[in-house]
């Protein structure tokens, strides 16, 4: 109980020092004057400052093929765009949770929030602007607050939206990507490829936030009111493992880590997300995939 207070205590100090003029210092080109977010105790800090999770640039990729060190039912992030296909696996992502690339001539930011397990993939491009993400080391509802190096405006991971800045109410342009198993990417893709070990000394493969996964209270927050009132219910997600499907009709929320690792989401047929022998939650049914906690 001593520690649970301690907690609380150290997040009510956080929630004390949410505000701008105590984060001006760290970033002095950000335009706080202009936002969407209706209180600032929404956004706490994760511990890490500006770049402490240092954000990926245009990374070293090899052919699938030469590819070692993954388990057959690891997690990849997949992204194909004009017959050029990738793989991030998530034991990189989960330690840098962006990667600014190029794919098919697109560039791209391929980003993965470790604590909301959201995965979603961007266009960089905001009109005549190519923009760089980085890692503010702030979290909204548990899920990232990201950054651009041009403006400096924050971003919300989950749903690709400025929320602080010159780019409050801008969003960027999500990209068809899911999650599957290294081997199923593997056996549709023989000729793709496959992002390299980082050389950021990291121990790539083990989960950093164990403690926060297995903990009974979220401590980042969960969705405040007024993010639910922004888009649909059932797009909402949190620490909880929601995955989020369009498929047509609209949005649905099923909770799980998704397809045959708990047996199929709830509602939702397995052909409906896992189709073509593992090609990949959504990938052959039309779905938009905004992310799945584990495909294989």
């Amino acid at each position: 109980m001593k520690s649970l207070y301690s907690i609380l205590f150290a997040l009510w100090g956080v929630a004390a020092l949410a505000e701008p003029g105590f984060w001006k210092h760290e970033w002095p080109n950000t335009d706080f004057s202009v936002t969407s977010v209706e209180n600032w105790v929404e956004i706490m800090s994760g511990g890490p400052g500006r770049d402490g999770i240092p954000a990926l640039i245009d990374p070293e990729f090899e052919p699938v093929g030469a590819k070692s060190g993954l388990g057959a039912r690891e997690a990849v992030i997949a992204l194909e765009i004009r017959g050029e296909a990738r793989a991030y696996p998530l034991r990189y992502l989960m330690w840098h949770e962006i990667v600014n690339d190029e794919v098919g001539g697109v560039p791209v930011a391929v980003t993965f929030c470790p604590l909301c397990k959201s995965a979603v993939s961007f266009d960089r491009r905001v009109g005549a602007q190519v923009l760089t993400l980085g890692v503010t080391g702030k979290l909204r509802a548990s899920d990232m607050v990201m950054y651009d190096r041009e403006s400096e405006s924050w971003w919300q991971q989950a749903t690709g939206e400025g929320i602080v800045g010159e780019m409050t109410g801008v969003e960027l342009a999500s990209l068809p990507s899911w999650m599957e198993s290294w081997e199923s990417f593997a056996a549709r893709n023989p000729e793709g490829l496959v992002m390299k070990t980082p050389t950021f000394r990291r121990h790539y493969g083990k989960n950093p936030y164990v403690g926060y996964d297995s903990a009974a209270l979220s401590l980042f927050g969960g969705e405040p009111a007024s993010w639910y009132s922004s888009f649909d219910a059932g797009r909402a997600r949190g620490r909880a493992g929601l995955a989020d499907v369009a498929t047509g009709g609209g949005w649905r929320a099923t909770r799980g880590w998704g397809c045959d690792f708990v047996g199929g989401w709830q509602g939702l047929g397995s052909g409906q997300h896992h189709t073509g022998g593992g090609t990949g939650c959504g990938a052959g049914s039309g779905a938009r995939l905004l992310w799945c906690g584990y495909c294989a």
